[in-house]
């Protein structure tokens, strides 16, 4: 019954010869690794809006120039990644970058700051995502969270399902809100052209005004970059892509931050030329579109479109996180359960870890967007400012052919990064300490993981020199724990002299009576094996059993002799059936399987009926 309905939500299983099915197009990969980066636009320019909106209207001429500096390290940043992707084909970004050149403490920082970061793409995407609902439809905002976290379970779905199926989902959301915004920045500019946008709805270029100053300049830049999220996502994917893969993840790249500049420069100009101001219940886009198509077919089709790509822009989460999470894992600092493909060739416990942090972290900041974008923005920042780093050191040391071009870009880029982080840390503290926090305790755990699996290793390593027929032969005690007469105990019985003459079978009683009468039924079964009965005082078996164990495992050792626990178990037919039994062997089988010196054995019973 579970596996049929496995089946009906995520498909049926793939063969691991169907993985290049899996690989993406350059218009999927656009749809379903640029979408984070293209939603931004939904929500950036009015970070730059609400950080202006403190000082007055007067102020949101100011939001042209910073819009020009968000677009040059925008374009910093696509040529530095499109140098990553040639760089590093294999994939990884900025792990990989700031690892290989920087040194593994500064890989971890960028691994923990981006996985921290992919959470927050889902949980900002998907609560933003709401806010186009809501203000659309105003009588659905008491219940954004309930819907967020719909959506994200929804989208943790689609995701388990593979990678091109959901892509193929995206592509048409993606697209169709390139085209609203486009049919709206070109009908808004024809408005601007004709005269038939409103001519004093906006404060004039140049206007002084009284509280600007640098520090609230830099602090809105700084919102404004909140665009710029999910630039990264490209290069952490490239193994996603058809082959040759660098070439197709560098011109899908290029391409998104084309659409990207084109769009977040139409919504900040027309947003200051129709004096639109930032509102608790209304969104900078929504407002615009009011504005520029009246509340129509066009305005419910931008606003249907933007809180898809919204909630869909939580798929470029989804598509690089399970990824960035295997690179790690590859290195020995997650749990390697993060490498294992699921029954759809994809990385599906790092898919459903993602989607269960994602719904916490929605419930904790109860879906307010604002709340989580700063967070969100120097999460991302810190692994930009490390890759930046890392392929400056890459070009001094190695000194490619034109490499002093390429130091520029990065250097650049590097500079203007580290420039935000430090805006962002001085003007946010409040809504940013959290990562000085999250991001060290990932690195502390990623170091403990590691500690593990080498310490794991060690004991584990083999020496091949020694044969296993040089090893010392040994006699083995067997103990079989039995709770009465029954077919259980039989075919354990039977398992059990196979392994040795020395077989002891133990019960344990609660009163006199229950230990006579199993000393008297067990003499008349004749099994030709020992019976050793416990008194219990207080009811407990694992108490006397432990204890017996104990020992037989001191005499054992004076004898060179193995101790053996053989447990019967018998399986029911049907799941729920087991609820209706003792778990005492469960409790047993825990205990034993912690006791050193001590080899357990189950010998399991199918139920029939």
């Amino acid at each position: 019954m579970v596996s049929q309905f496995k089946r009906i939500l995520i498909g049926k299983p793939l063969r691991s010869n169907e993985l290049h099915s899996q690989k993406l197009s350059n218009v999927k990969a656009l749809a379903i690794l640029s979408s984070d980066a293209l939603s931004s636009v939904a929500y950036g320019p009015e970070q730059i809006l609400i950080v202006l909106a403190a000082v007055g209207m007067l102020a949101y001429w100011y939001s042209l120039p910073i819009a020009v500096g968000v677009l040059v390290l925008l374009g910093a940043l696509i040529l530095s990644y499109r140098q990553i992707i040639y760089a590093y084909p294999q994939g990884g970004g900025a792990y990989m970058v700031a690892k290989e050149n920087l040194g593994k403490h500064y890989g971890l920082v960028a691994g923990g700051s981006l996985l921290i970061d992919y959470i927050l793409t889902v949980s900002v995407s998907v609560s933003a995502g709401t806010d186009a609902i809501t203000s659309a439809f105003p009588a659905l905002h008491p219940h954004n969270v309930v819907i967020a976290v719909g959506l994200v379970a929804l989208l943790t779905l689609l995701n388990l399902r593979g990678l091109t199926e959901s892509a193929s989902v995206l592509a048409y959301p993606v697209y169709l809100f390139v085209l609203s915004l486009m049919i709206m920045i070109g009908m808004g500019l024809y408005q601007v052209l004709t005269g038939q946008a409103p001519a004093d709805a906006r404060p004039p270029l140049g206007t002084p005004v009284m509280g600007v100053s640098m520090f609230l300049i830099l602090k809105a830049f700084s919102s404004g970059c909140s665009a710029l999220t999910g630039v990264e996502a490209i290069s952490n994917a490239i193994p996603n892509f058809r082959d040759p893969a660098p070439k197709n993840a560098a011109f899908t790249l290029a391409l998104m931050g084309g659409i990207l500049a084109t769009l977040f420069a139409g919504i900040v100009f027309l947003a200051y030329w129709y004096g639109i101001v930032p509102s608790k219940t209304e969104t900078v886009l929504s407002q615009l579109g009011t504005s520029i198509f009246g509340r129509n077919l066009l305005y419910y089709f931008l606003q249907g479109t933007t809180a898809l790509i919204l909630v869909l822009a939580a798929n470029t989460g989804f598509s690089a996180f399970p990824l960035l999470a295997y690179s790690l894992a590859k290195d020995k600092y997650m749990p390697r359960a993060f490498m294992v493909r699921g029954d759809r060739l994809g990385y599906s416990n790092g898919i459903i870890t993602l989607g269960l942090a994602s719904i916490l972290l929605i419930i904790v900041f109860n879906g307010h967007t604002e709340s989580l974008i700063p967070l969100y923005a120097v999460g991302v920042f810190i692994p930009f400012s490390l890759s930046q780093t890392g392929m400056i050191v890459k070009w001094v040391r190695e000194k490619p052919p034109g490499w002093i071009g390429k130091l520029l870009v990065n250097l650049s880029g590097a500079l203007i990064c580290y420039l935000i982080l430090a805006i962002f840390y001085i003007t946010k503290f409040g809504q940013v300490w959290m990562t000085l926090v999250f991001i060290p305790a990932c690195v502390y755990v990623f170091h403990k993981i590691y500690q593990h699996y080498q310490a794991v290793g060690e004991q584990l390593r083999v020496n091949l020199a020694q044969k296993i027929t040089d090893l010392d032969n040994m006699d083995n005690m067997v103990i079989v724990p039995v709770a009465g007469v029954t077919t259980v105990v039989k075919q354990t019985l039977h398992y059990a002299k196979s392994l040795s003459d020395n077989v002891v079978a133990v019960y344990v009683g609660s009163s006199p009576e229950a230990i006579d009468r199993m000393e008297k039924e067990w003499n008349e079964w004749q099994t030709g094996v020992r019976l050793v009965t416990l008194h219990s005082l207080y009811r407990s078996v694992l108490g006397p059993l432990s204890e017996f164990i104990d020992l037989m495992k001191k005499k054992a050792a004076q004898t060179n002799t193995r101790v053996t626990v053989v447990m019967p178990q018998f399986i029911t037919r049907k799941w729920w059936h087991s609820f209706l039994h003792n778990q005492s062997g469960f409790l047993i089988l825990a205990y034993l399987l912690k006791m050193k010196s001590v080899i357990v054995t189950i010998v399991p019973y199918q139920l029939k009926q």
